[in-house]
């Protein structure tokens, strides 16, 4: 029951000892997550104790990854060096960099995400609240406990909507809740998780949310149209910003009706996608979807 993140992962922090890395390695720790060490290479030979365990300082993902298995960092770096520990995972032949970061410059996001892909490793973000797999794993800034696990697959480019969803829906519960990020650059996109959610076989609804800028939200109402079998569900966050402003995450740039909440409602209700109003519209549409649905199958 999950995408990209399971109770299996062995996963890397990236700026461990920093402040927020040792808040959320914390919080990760708390919620299940296998963190098997930090990376620092400046305090490599070091532990750090959370509570009731101790986690190891390497000096590198690469020493990191031979001495424990690691399958996953999460990137906590300042800006200025996030492209740098992208790279440096991604020649270590890591599967999976989450990105936390904000802040970064485009130009870096630009680099870093494709050499990443061209080295085979998937990054999330960046600037994202990272992915959880309820009761499995949770890599990055996602409250553990707002939710369960369930069958409802989540993709988000909104922090705070993807917490506001998780928590409307927690009776029901999540296979995995991916952040992707707002940001113009990301590693994955909507349709990267369309299609992993669609191939895993206890998703039983996905849940698309979106926001006003660029055209994200329309490329993967053209997927839903042509690839996806499963139902979805979409939320677009921006119905009442102005255009010709940047709102919010800085991808979120209006123009004329290019990238307008109106414009991708109509896409992904085209693709046959019910759009909620509001998130908790939304919410209500995924239960009375949801039960629809088990109503056919059980006639």
């Amino acid at each position: 029951m999950a995408i990209y993140l399971t109770k299996e992962s062995k996963v890397l922090v990236q700026g461990m000892t920093g402040g927020e890395g040792m808040k959320h390695t914390r919080r990760m720790l708390a919620a299940g997550t296998n963190v098997v060490g930090g990376v620092n290479p400046r305090k490599a030979g070091r532990t750090v104790d959370f509570d009731d365990r101790a986690v190891p300082v390497f000096g590198s993902v690469a020493d990191g990854m031979r001495a424990t298995g690691a399958d996953v960092t999460v990137v906590f770096v300042p800006p200025a060096f996030a492209k740098a520990a992208v790279v440096e995972a991604a020649d270590a032949g890591i599967g999976l960099a989450v990105v936390i970061t904000e802040g970064i410059p485009v130009h870096d996001s630009v680099a870093f995400t494709a050499y990443a892909k061209r080295n085979g490793t998937r990054v999330i973000g960046p600037n994202c609240p990272g992915l959880i797999t309820p009761g499995q794993s949770n890599a990055g800034i996602i409250p553990a406990d707002i939710t369960k696990p369930g069958r409802i697959g989540l993709v988000s480019k909104s922090g705070t909507l993807t917490y506001q969803l998780m928590y409307e829906l927690r009776d029901i519960g999540f296979s995995t809740c991916v952040g992707i990020g707002g940001d113009p650059v990301v590693g994955t996109s909507h349709i990267d998780c369309l299609a992993a959610f669609q191939d895993d076989p206890d998703t039983e609804l996905i849940v698309l949310i979106g926001e006003i800028g660029g055209d994200a939200e329309e490329r993967a109402a053209a997927y839903v149209r042509a690839h996806v079998t499963k139902p979805v569900v979409g939320y677009i966050a921006g119905f009442t910003a102005p255009e010709g402003k940047t709102m919010g995450h800085a991808g979120a740039i209006v123009s004329g009706s290019s990238g307008t909440a109106r414009a991708k409602q109509e896409a992904l209700e085209a693709a046959g996608v019910q759009v909620g109003g509001t998130p908790t519209d939304t919410a209500r549409l995924v239960l009375d979807r949801l039960n629809t649905e088990r109503d056919t199958t059980r006639s």
